[in-house]
């Protein structure tokens, strides 16, 4: 059986060997072809990885061969692609990063008119195309440069938000990422004082030691400074994770749990908030106090934003800091999470916030010879069941297959720490003696 192209976010793997720039031009050729336009205008953007350049100008060179036009913008956070698809009437929007992941990966997802991510059924048809080369282009397009798309796309982010930050000092970590220009600007506009680490890309440094998924460093600065506040971005901006001015790291989901409240009191909730099954049973309890209703998605951002297009919610996100608010985008914007979250804020400090209470969590991966082999487990599905029932009202268990990788993840969360690593060894060791390769 042939391995799919696009995974759970657009096409990844290590740049020039498994995404190599032949692979971009067909993707771009395809996407092209596939686009509802006679001569479809492309927007693309790219992180800081050193393969970016390469991979952005054979997309591109793609999008031409398939009779489109393809924009150049140059380095911009993910979210800028889904606002600046839909502010400027384009076609399609393409991304080249490959987010949090090592500076040697990169990937290439699309984006819709809609500034969506593209449909399971649209991404099987451009890669259709891509296995197909014989397919006709109706004529060649261009390859065009896209200026100012940074100022366009701060524009729209800033003036759906009013807010004055004057006096507010501000420590922001940019992965060395896309953010890096993005949000030092942005907050600056805004009256913010602001210091910035992780704003000196070389192509390699992207995520090392740094930003949201390794958030340590910034609660190390914070701790040590005079900032009220930090966040710490991903790779291409459509994360984040706060720090309080004690030091302390606040996922998305006391982020979310806080924007809710104030979205909730504020009117414009428009309903409840989307999480994943991720998120801390705290976070659900204190939704629950607060009158707000939740919906539980698969996990990752693409089941968020679609369950809040269904019931027409505004906000949602996941515990590892993608957030969603639909008043600006349907996609996750780290930089617009920021700001949400200093607007709900208001003059006080995250440090005395206490939007819920979150109860110990542990994760353990184990690894298995194949992931349907779980659905098939019927001692496994006891245990969870045995498990669940002797913490119902005091926490959960989650165990499930991986996505991506040949591995079962088991989530416990219960009133101790003891407790949870108890249920949890109990747990490994049974899935380890039925699964393991």
């Amino acid at each position: 059986m042939t391995r799919r192209l696009f995974g759970t976010d657009g096409v990844r793997g290590v740049a020039g060997t498994e995404l190599t720039a032949e692979l971009a031009l067909a993707l771009g050729r395809a996407a092209a072809l596939q686009a509802a336009a006679p001569r479809p205008q492309i927007l693309i953007v790219r992180d800081t990885r050193e393969s970016g350049p390469m991979l952005e100008a054979a997309l591109a060179a793609g999008v031409a061969e398939g009779g489109g036009d393809g924009w150049l913008a140059g380095v911009l956070p993910t979210p800028g692609a889904s606002i600046l698809v839909r502010r400027h009437g384009l076609d399609m929007a393409a991304v080249v990063s490959a987010s949090h992941n090592p500076w040697q990966h990169n990937g290439i997802k699309f984006f819709g008119p809609d500034g969506r991510k593209l449909d399971s059924e649209l991404e099987e048809r451009i890669e259709a195309l891509v296995a197909d080369r014989g397919s006709e282009s109706p004529s060649v397009g261009r390859v065009r440069s896209f200026d100012g798309a940074l100022d366009d796309y701060l524009r729209a982010l800033l003036s759906a938000f009013q807010l004055d930050l004057t006096g507010r000092r501000v420590l922001l970590d940019c992965a060395n990422g896309a953010t890096y220009r993005a949000a030092p600007s942005g907050f600056e506009r805004l009256g913010a004082a602001v210091e910035a680490i992780g704003i000196e890309p070389d192509g390699r440094n992207i995520n090392e030691r740094c930003g949201s998924i390794h958030p340590e460093r910034l609660a190390e600065e914070v701790a040590g400074g005079d900032a009220e506040i930090g966040f710490a971005f991903d790779g291409d901006g459509d994360r984040v994770i706060a720090v309080d001015g004690e030091g302390r790291i606040r996922d998305g989901d006391e982020l979310i749990a806080l924007c809710a409240r104030h979205l909730s009191k504020s009117g414009r909730l428009n309903g409840g908030v989307a999480v994943t099954v991720m998120s801390n049973y705290g976070f659900h309890q204190a939704m629950a106090d607060a009158g707000i209703e939740v919906a539980t998605t698969p996990v990752g951002d693409r089941h968020v934003a679609d369950e809040l297009e269904r019931r027409g919610w505004a906000l949602g996100g996941e515990q590892s800091g993608h957030i969603i608010w639909e008043e600006l985008g349907p996609t996750g914007d780290g930089i617009a999470a920021a700001l949400l979250t200093m607007l709900a804020l208001g003059d006080a400090a995250l440090a005395t916030a206490t939007p819920m209470q979150k109860i110990p969590q542990v994760l353990e991966n184990v690894e298995i010879a194949d992931r349907g082999a779980l659905e098939g487990a019927s001692g496994v599905r006891e245990a969870v069941e045995r498990e669940s029932a002797a913490l119902e009202g005091r926490g959960r268990v989650l165990v499930r297959p991986s996505g991506t990788e040949p591995l079962v993840r088991v989530m416990v969360e219960a009133p101790t720490e003891e407790e949870c690593a108890e249920i949890c060894t109990r747990l490994v060791n049974l899935i380890t003696r039925q699964l393991a390769p």
